[in-house]
């Protein structure tokens, strides 16, 4: 990977994150190809936009407040593995700290066409009260 696309996926991963950190849905969705597919731990299967971007919607509206605490970040022709720490406070004001691994591909178009994220579901339980 040479460092010019080194550089593309990076400045995507730090959009798609700081977009997420407050609360921008349109600034996420903007970063996402048409043909997007959405992995969770638990899910049966691949989430398409639509659904990934209401899952995202979901999460936005159900914490006051996010913040990524990255951990490392790992290039791969492509891509970017990141382990972080998400920290958010739901509306009831209940913390929340998830520890994820996560694998964004992106296409030659600049945009994120795959998302495989993997972390323990029962740490983001407190938000389903």
């Amino acid at each position: 990977m040479s460092p010019a696309e080194v550089a593309v996926v990076d400045d995507v991963a730090h959009r798609l994150f700081a977009a997420i950190e407050r609360g921008d849905k349109a600034g996420v969705a903007q970063l996402w190809a048409d043909d997007v597919a959405v992995w969770h731990t638990g899910d049966p299967k691949d989430n398409d936009r639509t659904r990934a971007l209401k899952v995202i919607d979901w999460f936005i509206n159900a914490t006051r407040e996010r913040r990524y605490e990255v951990l490392d970040r790992q290039f791969f022709d492509g891509g970017l593995v990141q382990q972080h720490v998400l920290h958010a406070g739901a509306r009831d004001g209940t913390l929340i700290t998830l520890r994820v691994c996560i694998v964004i591909r992106v296409g030659t178009d600049g945009l994120i066409h795959r998302i495989d994220e993997y972390f323990d579901p029962k740490d983001i339980a407190p938000l389903f009260t």
